[in-house]
């Protein structure tokens, strides 16, 4: 096999494929737009789920240093009506399948997992190209070009490296979160820290266009998200930089709903956040070209279910996998990762499978009428 393998992306897929080819003795270099680790905030919390993102964990021999990253309680979950009513409500008894860690701390403690010089930051992506016999060129914002012979797209819903394989492009699928933070929640806004309990909430309203979701990430920081179901050019319309336009005008598409909830954008320490919700094809693969392939959002970007970290890791170090099992033929190592991969990113979402991880054999039948009820409105 020809080495190192050339990595596009430092996300949780690229350095946990990076992670796993070291473990297997595969040399790698991942090359990074972001000038240095800590040069953007990494998002919230996530939930590592013991059906997808804990078998890569394993893979990459990282799950001790993985439970020392977990937020224990933050499996909580409950669900509440527009008027603030608590209509479910789980504790986090330990016993879940879905353990909650910082995104932050999930990319350091891979970072950390690896030699150094092994990520080449501030290498900003502009284009990829075949030059024939699975060898590809790679070039760069600053102008500098990496030649190699077995590339792997991990650079997330707008790849530059997607191109190469097939002509899809994301979608707008419809629906989009606002994004806000609450800092010292007890302290400022005690309602709203007693409305979000100690782990996730789901608000929902009596049609499915709007919700809030929101979580407890460390100490008594509440990270929540507005979802609604309305097209680009609505919020096309909004001045998001102009933050407290921004958010009265969101604030009134929830007009109605409990103070205690609303807060969560009126309140808000920071600027809402405009997230759009983009896909690619259920079901989208490409036929085998040489010496590339993609993992996580790259190959198959869904709109936020809870699984596109997880299934990012699993790619890579299923890739990676792959890769050590044929040392002497890429391709077929290729060939079998991806398979795996359409099929698994092909097949639609196992609800049943979710709620196992949540909740193990004892599914809450309340819970389950609850969104059942909910979906036939949409």
């Amino acid at each position: 096999m020809h080495v190192p393998v050339t990595i596009i992306g430092a996300g949780l897929g690229g350095l946990t494929l990076a992670r796993v080819l070291w473990v297997h003795g595969i040399p790698s270099v991942v090359y990074e737009a972001e000038p240095s680790p800590t040069a953007r905030a990494q998002g919230g919390m996530l939930d590592i789920h013991d059906y997808n993102g804990q078998l890569a964990l394993e893979a990459a021999g990282l799950v001790d240093e993985f439970r020392g990253l977990v937020l224990h309680g933050r499996q909580a979950f409950r669900v509440l009506d527009r008027d603030g009513n608590v209509l479910f409500d789980k504790a986090d008894d330990g016993t879940g399948g879905r353990p909650e860690a910082l995104r932050a701390d999930l990319r350091r403690m891979l970072l950390d997992a690896l030699p150094s010089g092994t990520v080449h930051w501030g290498h900003k992506v502009t284009g990829a190209r075949a030059l024939g016999d699975g060898r590809h060129e790679v070039s760069f914002a600053d102008g500098s070009t990496a030649t190699t012979n077995l590339l792997v797209g991990a650079d997330g819903a707008w790849s530059r490296i997607r191109p190469l394989l097939t002509d899809a492009t994301p979608e707008y699928v419809g629906t989009s979160f606002v994004e806000t933070y609450l800092y010292d929640a007890e302290t400022c806004h005690p309602a709203t820290a007693e409305a979000v309990g100690g782990g996730s909430m789901v608000a929902n309203g009596p049609t499915p266009d709007v919700a809030i979701n929101a979580h407890r990430e460390n100490g008594d920081t509440l990270h929540a998200y507005m979802q609604l179901t309305r097209p680009l050019d609505w919020f096309a319309a909004i001045d998001f930089t102009d933050p407290a336009a921004a958010t009265t005008r969101i604030a009134a598409e929830f007009e109605g709903w409990a103070p205690e909830l609303t807060a969560l954008i009126t309140g808000s320490d920071t600027a809402p956040v405009l997230r759009p919700h983009h896909t690619l094809p259920i079901g989208h693969r490409w036929e085998r070209q040489p010496g590339v392939t993609l993992v996580g959002d790259a190959a198959h970007l869904t709109a936020p279910n809870g699984e596109g970290a997880n299934l990012a890791m699993l790619d890579g170090a299923e890739l990676a996998q792959a890769l050590a099992a044929h040392p002497d033929d890429t391709e077929a190592a290729l060939a079998e990762y991806e398979e795996a991969m359409f099929t698994r990113s092909a097949a639609p979402f196992d609800e049943a499978l979710v709620m196992e991880s949540l909740f193990g054999d004892d599914i809450p039948e309340q819970l389950a009428e609850l969104f059942k009820d909910h979906d036939q409105t949409a």
